[in-house]
């Protein structure tokens, strides 16, 4: 790899004005009061350290060095987090460090609430020993006790409940502009109102107000809304160029939808699948904030009632890792689904 004698001066020079900066701050002592514009000039400079390291790297290492800063990046924003909390520059009491959180988190983990009658994951590692003692019915229970199943059943049955009809009525309005006239802009009213506030009404409608039912009603809504306008749009906007080439080989009407129309609306299909799965989520912590006795929601909620910021932390912390998760999991699918996508 060739470099221009300018590159490796200009990283120099980048790095040196990184250190004397920073020295600056720690001598003159403005990091109690300037931290937040330490910060700032520390990433604009860390950044550009960065860009210019890549143009080292040999192409070959390129995806490593990517997937390194990936991971780097959110590293480097916890250990600067610490150092603040340290320095008493934030304050521990709202802002505990992540050491303190994660020590929550493990509490949260491996600890049974007495008081709630819940564990974090419903300690599986006790299921042979309740399946010993009571059968299905004891591992049944011990599961029950989880917030992190509660919520991700709620999240599981109201997105399927959503995202099925949302996938049915988009192709429907997608391919007839009938329909599409008639429910567009209904949809487009309904699509915009809060779907938290959607969720007194599900509690009058259902019989049992306080029970499963008006929750995975709410996530249902606020998936469906989302797949079946990206739907609409996927199958409405297929290149005419593939429509023409299914003609021209005598597709009928079913062989053009099911060999050209629905592989070309897929990938809009899964943006909005991915988008109403995050949706879900958080329409799920925000009801389980307020009507809920197991969820992770809860959790979050609970523990900032009871003043207990590492915990809360720890429940923000586990919506994230779910996130991750529920999204990586409608990538497998949509490889499976796609796979003339992969690269």
């Amino acid at each position: 790899m060739n470099l221009q004698p300018n590159t490796t001066r200009s990283l120099l020079i980048t790095v040196l004005i990184l250190i004397v900066m920073n020295a600056v701050f720690f001598i003159g002592g403005l990091w109690q009061s300037l931290w937040w514009l330490g910060l700032l000039v520390n990433f604009v400079l860390i950044v550009a350290v960065a860009s210019r390291i890549s143009e080292y790297v040999p192409m070959s290492y390129q995806k490593t060095y990517e997937r390194l800063l990936a991971v780097g990046f959110p590293v480097l924003i916890l250990i600067c987090w610490e150092l603040l909390v340290g320095a008493e520059i934030l304050s521990a009491r709202w802002f505990p460090p992540p050491s303190k959180i994660v020590e929550a988190l493990w509490e949260l983990t491996v600890e049974y609430d007495r008081f709630n009658k819940s564990s974090l994951i419903g300690r599986p590692w006790l299921i042979p020993q309740e399946f010993n003692a009571g059968g299905v019915e004891g591992v049944q229970t011990l599961l029950n006790e989880s917030h992190v199943i509660a919520t991700m059943l709620r999240v599981f049955i109201g997105f399927l409940f959503g995202a099925i009809p949302g996938i049915l009525i988009g192709v429907i309005m997608g391919l007839n502009k009938t329909v599409r006239n008639m429910l567009d802009t209904t949809l487009s009213a309904f699509h915009v109102l809060p779907k938290i506030a959607i969720f007194p009404i599900m509690m009058l409608i259902f019989p049992d107000p306080f029970g499963e039912g008006p929750k995975i009603a709410v996530i249902a809504i606020s998936a469906f809304f989302l797949v079946v306008i990206s739907t609409m749009t996927g199958v409405r906007d297929v290149d005419e160029v593939y429509l023409q080439a299914g003609r021209n080989y005598g597709a009928n009407r079913l062989q053009m939808f099911w060999h050209i129309i629905m592989p070309a609306a897929l990938p809009v299909i899964f943006s909005g699948l991915r988008l109403a799965m995050a949706t879900a989520l958080i329409v799920i912590v925000a009801v389980e904030f307020v009507r809920a006795k197991h969820g992770v929601g809860f959790i979050i909620f609970y523990n900032w009632q009871v003043l207990s910021t590492e915990k809360m932390y720890a429940g923000l912390i586990v919506v994230m890792l779910l996130g991750v998760f529920l999204t990586y999991g409608l990538q497998w699918l949509e490889k499976r689904i796609m796979p003339w996508r992969q690269q």
